[in-house]
């Protein structure tokens, strides 16, 4: 019988393919070596195709379109609902199959290559980045075992990095100035490395108009830009910038009942690297507030009534609604003009 609907769960080397037809009857169930499954599926007129939003699941999903099949992604906390008791492979396919079907399930875009390769370069920038802070950390804790201290920031790193390269200062024993060497070469090759990725971020910005618009918006820098842009390349699977900003968890999270509403903390969810550098970047702005509050009439008087913090999130979810608004709508940023008098 003819298969209409698939749900598969996705491994590193075993798969499990859950298939009904269309009279929603089970006509398959089986486990998958990773070498067989494009040959099971190349037998297979086209079908629909449930997969979980996870690891190489874009990379399925593209290979499988190849082929014909209909591809949807989902995500993987939607599809634990409907996971009968216990769980394992068989029990999680079947739950995908179902979930795929449904009318009101959330489905992910499949990336393609090139944009998984875009932001492949922030998340590598990014691990480099706290490889760097722990380096810097462990230097500064090994020479600190021995009495050298240095101010925080970068002069004082300076200062311990001329220590250990100086090799008449007796306070460093031996030992200690050979593993203190291969730290400080260490924090030199990372930093050659982290410069390399931002100068392709940086040109791969410059080339791309949707990055430079969304770049004018104040407190989106030139990184924050591009991640946003090689995120969401298709911004109408957003019914507004307000489910974007949900999606990012830059709105609060909700415990209401009985038409009672309680509002609690940001919910956290969707991309947290987006919603880090929207923070960062709200961050910097008011720093820039409070130097000069007539620039941003509205963020002054928000911090005279609000936290500090409070003001960020806000002013990082507006960023974001900001950011929606022109990779949607088109056009650059305009700042308000403050009404007369």
């Amino acid at each position: 019988m003819q298969i209409s609907t698939i749900g598969l769960d996705i491994a590193k080397n075993v798969f499990q393919v859950h298939g009904i037809d269309a009279a929603e009857k089970v006509v398959v169930r089986k486990q998958l070596r990773r070498g067989q499954v494009m040959k099971f599926f190349e037998a297979l007129p086209p079908c629909l195709v449930g997969m979980e939003a996870c690891a190489t699941a874009h990379h399925w999903a593209r290979e499988l379109r190849k082929l014909g099949h209909q591809v949807r992604l989902m995500p993987a906390k939607d599809v634990k609902a409907y996971v009968k008791r216990n769980k394992n492979d068989a029990a999680d396919a079947e739950a995908i199959c179902e979930a795929v079907r449904r009318p009101t399930m959330r489905f992910v875009e499949v990336k393609s290559a090139a944009q998984q390769g875009r932001l492949m370069q922030h998340r590598t920038r990014d691990l480099l980045l706290r490889q760097r802070t722990q380096t810097i950390n462990a230097l500064r804790a090994h020479m600190a075992e021995l009495g050298i201290v240095a101010a925080q920031g970068r002069e004082g790193l300076k200062t311990l990095l001329a220590v250990i390269a100086d090799g008449k200062d007796e306070r460093l024993p031996v030992d200690a100035r050979a593993s203190l060497i291969v730290l400080a070469a260490q924090l030199q090759a990372l930093q050659t490395m982290i410069g390399s990725i931002e100068k392709r971020i940086i040109a791969q910005h410059r080339a791309s108009e949707e990055s430079k618009r969304v770049a004018t918006v104040p407190g989106i820098g030139t990184l924050g830009a591009s991640a946003i842009t090689a995120t969401i390349t298709d911004p109408s699977v957003f019914r507004s910038g307000r489910d974007f900003a949900a999606w990012i968890g830059l709105v609060p999270r909700q415990d209401s009942t009985g038409g009672k509403q309680k509002l609690g903390p940001i919910s956290k969810q969707g991309d947290r690297y987006l919603r880090r550098l929207l923070v960062v970047g709200a961050h910097s702005v008011l720093r820039r507030v409070k130097q000069s509050p007539q620039d941003y009439p509205w963020l002054a008087q928000l911090l005279a009534r609000r936290p500090f913090r409070v003001v960020a999130i806000a002013l990082a979810n507006k960023m974001a609604r900001v950011a929606w608004a022109l990779l949607a709508k088109g056009g650059t940023y305009r700042a308000a003009v403050p009404a007369a008098a």
